[in-house]
């Protein structure tokens, strides 16, 4: 992909992308079209307002510098844990605390309905937490024996 801006952060810290003419634009913000299913593909470059300055296709193919900036950015301000095995829950009705271990650490959360649990894409799952915090499941087909069982009882 032959890229056709720069991108740099300012001395505040934002990303300041520069277009081939030379325009700037501060504070650009990386949105990704596909956060679950295409997490480097199709990314946007946005400015205030929410309107589009620039396109990246495939966020692997990127310059470096380009690459590691927008994957900071979009690491400081996503949070979504991914639940790697679920170890209990306290109850198969809900509301029911679950008890997880995410890529983030072990926690907990109350799943208030079974409506909470979200199919996103054929395999992967969107669980929300009383809080409105979502975590990822992100194979459901992959996670181990006893959490599959598990979400079986919710699905």
């Amino acid at each position: 992909m032959g890229t056709t801006f720069q991108l740099r952060r300012d001395a505040f810290g934002k990303l300041v992308l520069t277009t081939a003419e030379g325009e700037e634009h501060v504070g650009v913000i990386p949105v990704r079209a596909f956060p679950i299913q295409a997490p480097t593909r199709g990314i946007s470059l946005v400015r205030e307002g929410g309107k589009e300055v620039a396109w990246i296709d495939d966020l692997d193919a990127a310059p470096e510098a380009v690459r590691r900036l927008v994957q900071e950015e979009i690491a400081g301000r996503e949070f979504i844990p991914e639940i790697l095995r679920i170890k209990d829950v306290s109850s198969f009705a809900t509301p029911c605390t679950w008890y997880v271990q995410t890529d983030r650490g072990d926690t907990e959360f109350v799943l208030k309905v079974d409506e909470d649990i979200r199919r996103v894409g054929e395999t992967s799952l969107l669980v929300a937490d009383n809080h409105g915090i979502n975590f990822l499941v992100r194979d459901m087909f992959r996670i181990d024996k006893n959490s599959r069982r598990i979400l079986d009882r919710f699905l």
